[in-house]
């Protein structure tokens, strides 16, 4: 799912990037020259420029090739800044999240790392220059052992693969500096609390099906000592995690959590329920609709993306139609010269069993100044749908907007 703007450069990119179009070796260098080009573009915009600071990590982020870990087709969205499908219902991360869980992580060249959710592989590899050792576990026994082969054919001899429950870690490999989960637990598994070594650290998002946190846990003797990083949403830990979960989403009566925004407990100024929040913020409106206080996005250079998300389960087969509904006040809101389309709004992406993008349905397009105003729609839910993400933000314009009252649900007339 979309979770920041590409950089420019891919924007801008009319060529499919992947390299089975090339057929002489000055194609295929002057392919890699663009990969390579784009990869930089990533780590100075949307890395770097999103606030990851540590050289290292910078460093190995331009050198991974994300495009090998992912499927042929989609090649040509490697460098964008988005999570993606690879099969079995999984995705790969977006790179800026890599890069901050990596940071986060600290990991130093002597450390001994353990992985639980292998994917594609390219966060494997991202470690694999950073620390002595990486172990790294896949459940769904396809992606494992195709992981296993790009690490290989790609070089990364320090990264240790196998196909099985993560949710047992690695004992005897243990105990492990730092533990790293991309994929999200209800709660942390205790054999992975038990590997961790003393005063390691480990990275988890932990929370219900759309509503995650993630964590970084220091071990100190007996005890984890924990720090809320960023709200965020990965797919969840199967096996043993998910037989183990006790709270279970309803995907037949869909609604959005904290709506109207008045509620920021767990990270401060991101409103519970809501993550990847970038500029936007929470701020007290005497006029709100609902409440006492409103959610603002602002942008002053044209192209940039403010926006924050928020997904919940919907099952097409029996939700056939939503009714969703927000209110909206504007400031000196302009799109772009170039991009007359890119103006707010609230836009509902919809997704398959296996994370792939089916349909997006946009509600509103605002511009210039106006006080608070509602709008509403009824939206048909594509039959295959399992998965939906609700973007509200600036999608490229400049100035600012107010949304409050955002409501999703299940229409009670399926007309």
């Amino acid at each position: 799912m979309l979770t920041r703007r590409p950089p420019s450069a891919v924007r801008q990119l009319t060529v499919v990037i992947a390299l089975t179009g090339a057929c002489s070796s000055g194609a295929l260098a002057r392919a890699a020259d663009r990969l390579t080009a784009l990869r930089e573009q990533m780590v100075e915009t949307v890395v770097a420029g999103q606030g990851v600071k540590n050289p290292r990590v910078l460093k190995v982020m331009g050198k991974v090739p994300r495009h090998e870990f992912m499927p042929r087709e989609l090649r040509e969205q490697a460098y964008f800044d988005m999570a993606l499908p690879i099969g079995e219902g999984q995705t790969i991360s977006p790179p800026f999240v890599v890069a901050s869980m990596t940071e986060h992580l600290d990991p130093q060249p002597t450390d001994k790392v353990l992985e639980i959710g292998t994917g594609s592989g390219y966060q494997a590899a991202v470690l694999s220059g950073l620390v002595k050792d990486v172990y790294t576990i896949e459940i769904q026994e396809p992606l494992g052992l195709r992981a296993a082969d790009v690490l290989k054919r790609l070089g990364y001899t320090n990264v240790h693969t196998r196909i099985g429950d993560g949710y047992k870690g690695w004992p005897e490999a243990a105990p492990f500096d730092k533990i790293i989960v991309t994929c999200s637990p209800e709660k942390i598994p205790q054999p992975l609390i038990d590997q961790l070594a003393d005063g390691g650290r480990m990275m988890v998002p932990v929370g219900q099906r759309f509503q995650q946190i993630l964590y970084l846990y220091k071990k100190e003797g007996d005890k984890l000592k924990s720090e809320a990083v960023e709200a965020t949403m990965f797919v969840p830990m199967t096996g043993t995690a998910e037989s183990l979960r006790e709270i279970e989403y309803d995907s037949l009566h869909p609604e959005l959590v904290n709506g109207s925004f008045e509620k920021s407990t767990v990270i401060e100024g991101v409103p519970d329920g809501w993550y990847y929040a970038r500029r936007c913020k929470l701020e007290p409106d005497d006029d709100a609709p609902d409440g006492k206080q409103v959610l603002t996005c602002e942008n002053d250079d044209p192209g940039e993306f403010s926006q924050i998300l928020q997904a919940f389960g919907v099952d097409g087969r029996k939700v056939p139609y939503l009714d969703v509904s927000l209110w909206a006040k504007g400031r000196n809101i302009r799109p772009p010269l170039a991009q007359p389309t890119q103006r707010p709004k609230l836009l509902i992406t919809f997704y398959n069993a296996k994370r792939a993008e089916l349909t997006a349905r946009p509600i509103g397009s605002w511009t210039g100044t106006f006080d608070w105003e509602a709008r509403k729609d009824h939206i048909p839910v594509p039959r295959d749908a399992r998965l939906a993400v609700l973007y509200l933000g600036m999608a490229g314009a400049t100035g600012e907007i107010s949304f409050d009252n955002v409501s999703v649900r299940a229409a009670e007339n399926q007309r």
